[in-house]
């Protein structure tokens, strides 16, 4: 027999999901918009400065779990938008690879400590015991939803390399974008070196 209260939960927690990220996305655009970026557009460039450029458009659509005609029709508006360049593979002319231009590189820069920033405040609402929690239950969906639309999928290995298993992966994400240290941070030291100063 099917518990009411439990179907009502499970309603409420399809609808929270989805609302939650919906407005995850405006917010993200919002602050983006500053760099003239989407949040998709922003995706793309992290992508392919913390893989190691050039990257084949394969790729980048495998990173963010998306379709390769999709993220090939955003790396087109950004290849217009002067953000990103298209290079052909010299051992296989069917692959192409893309790559960050010095405009897409200086876009980077701004965007990511405003995006860093946001994350921040917003998760400061949760303890570090409950955001590990959250992490681990996101995790634990997310695998669910790729079982139930790729069912030969090795589940044991999504799971070892889930986000949740690598530690120290923001870490080497702001080691790729901000070669000096991450910008924040910085920006945070050099706030206390002049307060000293002036006192």
């Amino acid at each position: 027999m099917v518990n009411p209260e439990s179907e009502d939960l499970s309603a409420t927690l399809w609808r929270t999901v989805y609302q939650t990220y919906t407005r995850f996305k405006n917010c993200m655009d919002q602050i983006l918009k500053e760099q003239g970026l989407t949040m998709e557009q922003y995706l793309v460039l992290v992508t392919i400065k913390y893989g190691n450029a050039p990257i084949r458009i394969t790729d980048v659509a495998r990173w963010l779990e998306r379709s390769t005609n999709s993220v090939s029709m955003i790396a087109d508006r950004m290849v217009k938008a002067g953000l990103v360049r298209r290079t052909r593979d010299k051992g296989d002319r069917r692959v192409v690879r893309v790559s960050l231009t010095n405009n897409g590189e200086n876009t980077l820069k701004p965007a990511t400590p405003a995006n860093w920033e946001f994350i921040q405040k917003i998760l400061s609402l949760l303890s570090y015991k409950d955001k590990h929690a959250l992490a681990s239950l996101l995790e634990m969906l997310k695998c669910e939803f790729l079982g139930y639309l790729n069912p030969e999928v090795n589940m044991a290995e999504i799971i070892k390399n889930s986000v949740t298993n690598q530690p120290d992966l923001y870490e080497r994400m702001v080691k790729n974008i901000f070669p000096s240290g991450s910008e924040a941070k910085r920006q945070g030291g050099d706030k206390r070196k002049t307060k000293k100063k002036t006192e």
